[in-house]
């Protein structure tokens, strides 16, 4: 049985990176936790389903990453290791029992209804669903030109609001677009943080695995891009390449199908999460024979807790009155090579290859890379 990573908040995790950059950057209120060198311009490239392990293992396709590897650590993403959720982490510097992105759909119990996070497809405000300031807010009140380089239909997304609100965006659909828009903006100001968001190792391992070859022609294409942006900043600028989660591929019959199994839906209302980490929102009085149902059904592949266990474990930080709602009654986290597909609710995830969401190495460990240039 896969041992399950625990979430480092606090000093070790994805949502201690801007906290650590304003404190280099001297910003009032915020400590360097991962004691990062001083500079006053800061370059964050993040790519998205670049885990720890898969650039150890693939590290041949990426010399210019991997060369920082040696003086550079792994951090942990938080719970779930999903975009949405660690991408707040990310812009608030907050667990996610803080900030309250718990998941990649998740209830919202005044509704009734899922959110999904990524598309912020029910009309709930932003920035009352997560209302505490961003670190890029209190950098930007500090007189840092803090900047977000991503897709330009990202600008009005409801994640964009929860979890960038403090930046400019920069819209760039394009690579070139994207290392011009970077050079523009780490000059900017008499000091600055640049974000910049690469999508495309996430959306090939989805579809491709990560373990294929159209992934590592994709690391590949990530390292070049990695050097460009390194080269588009000022000298004295340093730039930390991070990401959101790892991966993990699941081959189709190691897929357990919720809406298949008559067993597996009975007690249940609403299926939400993922398929590595699914939060079951269950029927009054249901839980506990929902827990031994599918502890029954899963064996050593997952864990199956109860939300206060859960919670009781530390996965999501300290849960704030206002989130406990949002998460499943019902909480399960694949360790094992299992994929907790719902093929009639959630028809789009049953087909996918590479997946992440869980506690396990690969999926919870991600690189903190440094570069501090010349």
């Amino acid at each position: 049985m896969i041992v399950p990573v625990a979430p480092e908040y606090g000093g070790g995790s994805l949502a201690d990176v801007l906290p650590s950059i304003a404190g280099a950057l001297s910003v009032p209120g915020d400590t360097n936790r991962l004691d990062l060198p001083p500079a006053a311009r800061y370059a964050v490239l993040l790519f998205d389903g670049l885990g720890w392990n898969l650039l150890q293992r693939y590290a041949e396709f990426a010399p210019y990453l991997s060369s920082l590897m040696p003086a550079s650590r792994s951090l942990t993403a938080g719970v779930p290791s999903t975009t949405a959720t660690s991408l707040t982490s990310l812009g608030t510097g907050l667990p996610p029992g803080a900030h309250g992105i718990v998941g990649y759909t998740t209830l919202v119990p005044e509704r009734d209804a899922l959110l999904n996070a990524l598309a912020w497809d029910v009309p709930v405000d932003p920035r009352r669903w997560q209302p505490h300031d961003t670190v890029f807010d209190r950098m930007a009140a500090a007189g840092v030109a803090a900047r977000n380089v991503s897709k330009a239909r990202f600008e009005t997304s409801g994640l964009t609001a929860a979890a960038f609100r403090g930046t400019r965006h920069r819209g760039a659909d394009t690579i070139e677009d994207r290392l011009d828009a970077t050079r523009f903006a780490s000059r900017e100001g008499q000091s600055s943080v640049v974000y910049v968001y690469d999508s495309q190792l996430d959306y090939i391992g989805h579809q491709q695995g990560s373990d294929s070859t159209q992934w590592r022609k994709e690391l590949a294409a990530a390292d070049e891009f990695a050097q460009r942006v390194r080269a588009a900043l000022p000298r004295d600028a340093v730039l930390l390449v991070v990401a959101d989660h790892g991966m993990i591929d699941i081959q189709p019959e190691h897929r357990v199908d919720i809406d298949s199994e008559p067993a597996l839906t009975d007690g249940v209302r609403i299926v939400g999460g993922e398929s590595r980490f699914r939060h079951l929102y269950c029927v009054p009085g249901a839980e506990a024979d929902v827990i031994a149902t599918y502890q029954e059904r899963l064996g050593d592949k997952a864990l199956v807790l109860s939300r206060s266990a859960a919670v009781a474990q530390g996965w999501f930080g300290a849960v704030e009155e206002r989130v406990a709602p949002r998460l499943g009654d019902v909480i399960i986290a694949a360790l094992g090579p299992v994929a907790l597909v719902a093929s009639r609710r959630h028809a789009q995830e049953a087909e996918l290859i590479g997946l992440h969401g869980s506690l396990t190495p690969d999926e919870m460990l991600i690189p903190l890379l440094l570069d501090a240039g010349s």
